[in-house]
């Protein structure tokens, strides 16, 4: 559900130019998946979960130490 972009070489959501980390702030930032989706009414919930997938996958990938909040 998602691909490299040609622009920045960030990863994006197929067929849109919004960025998985774009995404990503959003929950961080405490919005929901009904809220991204209100906002954001070209994007779909499979959409929103791909973002959280990638994250998962990206996180088993790397050691990553996350400061805690």
């Amino acid at each position: 559900m998602w691909r490299q972009s040609n622009k920045n070489g960030k990863p994006t959501i197929k067929n849109t130019r919004y960025t998985v980390e774009s995404i990503l702030e959003y929950l961080a930032g405490g919005d929901t998946v009904e809220d991204i989706l209100s906002e954001f009414t070209d994007l779909q919930r499979e959409d929103i979960l791909a973002c959280i997938a990638y994250a998962t996958i990206s996180m088993k990938l790397k050691d990553i130490e996350i400061p805690a909040a």
